[in-house]
């Protein structure tokens, strides 16, 4: 599925040790159990998201091993073993950003070859956006990258949960892209490569999916890719189309 243009991966940071799912006590911790070991254990988990279609007790985890002495656990969840058992899926927040950065700085990504990568995390006003890139004519766009782990008969989605923060960003990209000498867009990296379209939860976040379609009218574009899932690395893959 990846026969597209784009080849941006990264890697993934260490040897993963595969696991079953045992349980979630919280939002950032799940609890389980490596294989060949009979005692379960606990790890970060950088995903706040719901995940219920993905955290289903029995299921293949893998977890990274952490580092750095003010660690509470000894290990990060990393990927998950898609409902069909047919590929993964990262429950990791932070890899979109990683993603899409060393993709900018490659000019990779074709919706966005004819400009100029120049930073990430810029803070605009009171608001902190993901990416910033610029033309020489000095005209600036603002960059926002969303996570999607959530798919449902190809479908991706997004939010799995209200993310009033979410609808936040999509009304101030919606302002940013009335300014003069502003361009504004969202590109939602979907975490898995089971995906034919995208489309924002409106049944699961009314607010958020009015917030996009405020943005999309105003100017934001909206983009979506799917990325391919390895044990070893994470490729950011091609468009999907976005209804």
């Amino acid at each position: 599925m990846l026969g597209e243009r784009t080849r941006t991966w990264i890697p993934i940071p260490g040897k993963l040790q595969e696991a079953v799912f045992v349980e979630r006590p919280n939002r950032f911790l799940v609890r389980c159990r490596p294989l060949g070991e009979a005692e379960p254990v606990d790890a970060h988990l950088a995903d706040p998201g719901r995940l219920r279609e993905l955290l289903i007790p029995g299921v293949r985890i893998w977890l990274l091993p952490a580092s750095g002495a003010k660690r509470k656990t000894r290990w990060t969840a990393l990927l998950v073993e898609n409902p069909d058992r047919c590929g993964l899926v990262s429950v990791d927040t932070r890899i979109p950003n990683r993603l899409v950065g060393r993709a900018l700085a490659q000019s990779a990504i074709e919706e966005f070859e004819d400009w100029e990568f120049r930073r990430a995390e810029a803070t605009l006003g009171r608001s902190r956006i993901d990416f910033l890139l610029g033309r020489e004519d000095g005209r600036q766009l603002a960059l926002e990258v969303k996570s999607v782990t959530l798919v449902e008969d190809g479908v991706g989605l997004f939010p799995d949960a209200v993310t009033a923060r979410g609808a936040r960003h999509a009304r101030e990209l919606a302002h940013l892209a009335q300014r003069d000498g502003w361009s504004a867009a969202i590109l939602f990296v979907i975490q898995r490569e089971d995906v034919r379209r995208f489309r924002a939860a409106r049944e699961l976040d009314p607010d958020f999916a009015a917030a996009l379609d405020e943005a999309r009218a105003r100017g934001v574009q909206i983009v979506a890719r799917r990325c391919r899932i390895d044990v070893d690395r994470v490729t950011l893959g091609g468009t999907v189309p976005v209804n």
